[in-house]
């Protein structure tokens, strides 16, 4: 049964206990950075870079960035040198090595052209196109959110994709993966495999991860406000996030 985040545990002490030997698995927004109001709207410090540096170093390489972003964006933003899963687990990458991930689906260029139609007479809705996916935020116009659902819905349907509902966005995809398949694969190869697994992550795509840490041995950190959860710690925000990081970095 889901733990619930209000009952969740605190933190053990030393908070930085958890890292000890672990194999790091990081959501990126909402986790390492607040979420934007549009996604090319974050920012990624250079501070935060040397952190996980840092913390990569003295885990022996054992760190991930598992993202619904594409590798791509992840390497735009900065994270080129370190191991990514994006797109929900369907693309994964070495520090500055080749892409691997399925080709792009025509049925995901048939829904975001049905998005595009839907959107292009409401300001504030904004289509997102990823590598393989497609994403539909409504953040800007919320008022359009249950359409936008069952607009999703019915494309999720008609191509064969898959649903993934996040923070005011419904995004649509290939099946086959998620963010706990991410944290199987990765935690069979080197340099994740012999660490625990920690999971932290804020959004309801990140349950699966949180999930699979659990069922081998590992944990969760769920990031925000408190909800039913796989999770068994929380943290309450992105700074406390980095706090937390920080702390392993100097223990």
């Amino acid at each position: 049964m889901p733990h619930s985040a209000l009952s969740a545990h605190p933190l053990p002490s030393p908070p930085s206990a958890l890292l000890d030997g672990a194999s790091l698995f990081l959501d990126f927004d909402g986790t390492l950075a607040p979420i934007a109001d549009t996604p090319d709207g974050v920012v990624v410090d250079k501070d935060l870079l040397h952190l996980l540096g840092q913390l990569r170093d003295r885990l022996d390489g054992r760190l991930a960035i598992v993202s619904g972003r594409s590798v791509a964006t992840l390497r735009e933003l900065g994270f080129s040198a370190f191991l990514l899963a994006g797109t929900h687990g369907l693309e994964f990458a070495q520090p500055d090595a080749p892409v691997d991930a399925p080709p792009r689906p025509a049925a995901v260029d048939a829904a975001e052209a049905a998005f595009h139609a839907f959107a292009d007479d409401k300001p504030g809705l904004l289509v997102e196109r990823k590598s393989i996916s497609v994403g539909l935020h409504f953040r800007g116009a919320p008022q359009w959110g249950r359409q936008a659902g069952d607009l999703a819905t019915v494309l999720a349907e008609r191509h064969g994709l898959q649903l993934q509902p996040g923070k005011m966005l419904f995004e649509l995809r290939p099946g086959g993966a998620d963010k706990g398949s991410a944290v199987h694969v990765l935690m069979s190869r080197t340099p994740m495999q012999g660490g625990k697994p920690l999971f932290i992550g804020d959004d309801v795509t990140d349950e699966e991860g949180f999930a699979a840490a659990v069922a081998l041995g590992g944990h969760g950190i769920l990031v925000g406000t408190p909800r039913e959860t796989q999770a068994g710690f929380s943290l309450e925000q992105v700074a406390a996030v980095r706090h937390y990081l920080a702390q392993g970095v100097s223990a």
